[in-house]
C-alpha cells in the first residue's frame, strides 16, 4: 500500500492542473475588487465559467491520472479552489468593513448559504471524473461492489449518521485546531481571534481528514459525506454562534478580529476547499489502515 513514485507523480499532475487552470488562470474572474476583500460567489456569467472549467479540469485530470483517475482526478478542483481560498482576505477584514449589527447580520446571512455554491463546483468536478470513467469503460473494483451491497440494509441510516457526525466532529476539531489568541469572556465563555491563513489551512485539512477517517473506519462510508458536511459546517456554526445577542455582545465588548467560535472566522471557500481535500486524504488513510490491519498483522 506504499505510494510508488508513479502514483505520486499522478497525484502531483492532478493537483497541478487544478492549481494552474482554476487557481491561477481564471483568478481574475473571482478576484475581489478591494485589496483585502473576500473571494465570494461570482456573478452568474463567471459562475458558469467556473463550473464549466471545474468539470473540464476534473475530466482531463481523470485521464492524466489513469488508471487511478477515479481516485486521483477528484483532487484537481478542490486544489484549484484552495489557491483562491489562500489568496482571499480574512473574515476579520470583512467584519471591520461591516461595523454595525445590521451589516454583520447581513454578512453572515449571505455567507451562511455560500458554501452550497462552492460544494456545487466541487460536485461538477466529481461529475467530470464520472463522465471520464464512463467514457473509458473502467468499472469499480469487485471488492468495492461487495462492500456496497453488504451495507444496503442500513445504508440510509449510515448516511444520516455520517453526515450529522461529520458536521459535529469537524466543527469540534476546527475549534480545537484553529487557534489564535483566546480570551475569557463572562457571557460567551471565551472568544478567539482571527486565525492566520496557514492555521486555517492546517485546522480544516486535519479536522476533515480525521472526520473522514472515522466515518470510513466505523461506518464504512465514503468521503462524499464529510465533503458535503464541509458545506454545512459554516451554516451550523452561524446558526449556533452568530445569534443577534451574541453579535451585539461582540460589537460592544470586543474588536472586530474576535469571534465566538473559530468556525465562524473561516470563509466558506476555505471550509469547502480544504474540507474536501482533507476528507479525501482521511478516507484513503482509513483504507490503508484497514488494509494494514487485515494483511500486515496476520
Amino acid at each position: 500500500m506504499e505510494l510508488s513514485w508513479l502514483m505520486k507523480l499522478r497525484i502531483a499532475v492532478a493537483v497541478a492542473i487544478g492549481v494552474g487552470l482554476i487557481g491561477l488562470l481564471i483568478w481574475p474572474s473571482v478576484a475581489p475588487d478591494e485589496p483585502f476583500g473576500l473571494v465570494s460567489m461570482p456573478a452568474f456569467g463567471n459562475a458558469i465559467i467556473v463550473g464549466g472549467l471545474a468539470f473540464l479540469v476534473a475530466f482531463v485530470a481523470y485521464f492524466l491520472s489513469w488508471p487511478y483517475g477515479r481516485e486521483i482526478g477528484i483532487l484537481a478542483v478542490p486544489s484549484g479552489l484552495a489557491v483562491w481560498a489562500i489568496r482571499s482576505g480574512s473574515m476579520a477584514n470583512q467584519i471591520q468593513m461591516n461595523p454595525t449589527l445590521n451589516l454583520r447580520q447581513q454578512l453572515f446571512t449571505t455567507l451562511r448559504w455560500e458554501p452550497v455554491f462552492w460544494l456545487a463546483i466541487v460536485a461538477l468536478g466529481f461529475a467530470g471524473v464520472l463522465v471520464g470513467q464512463k467514457i473509458s469503460g473502467q468499472k469499480p473494483k469487485p471488492q468495492e461492489n461487495r462492500k456496497k451491497s453488504k451495507s444496503k440494509s442500513n445504508g440510509y441510516l449510515n448516511i444520516v449518521i455520517a453526515l450529522i457526525g461529520s458536521v459535529l466532529i469537524a466543527q469540534f476539531l476546527i475549534a480545537v485546531f484553529a487557534q489564535d489568541v483566546r480570551m475569557l469572556d463572562a457571557k460567551l465563555g471565551s472568544v478567539v481571534a482571527q486565525p492566520a491563513t496557514g492555521q486555517i489551512v492546517f485546522a480544516v485539512l486535519v479536522s476533515f481528514a480525521i472526520t473522514a477517517f472515522l466515518v470510513k473506519k466505523f461506518l464504512n462510508a465514503s468521503y462524499i459525506w464529510p465533503i458535503i458536511a464541509s458545506a454545512l459546517v459554516t451554516g451550523f456554526a452561524v446558526a449556533t454562534y452568530v445569534k443577534m445577542d451574541v453579535l451585539q455582545h461582540l460589537i460592544q465588548q470586543w474588536p472586530a478580529t474576535f469571534f465566538a467560535n473559530a468556525a465562524t472566522s473561516i470563509l466558506p471557500i476555505q471550509m469547502v476547499a480544504f474540507g474536501s481535500l482533507g476528507s479525501i486524504v482521511g478516507y484513503w488513510l482509513a483504507v490503508r489502515y484497514n488494509y494494514w490491519r487485515e494483511h500486515e498483522l496476520k
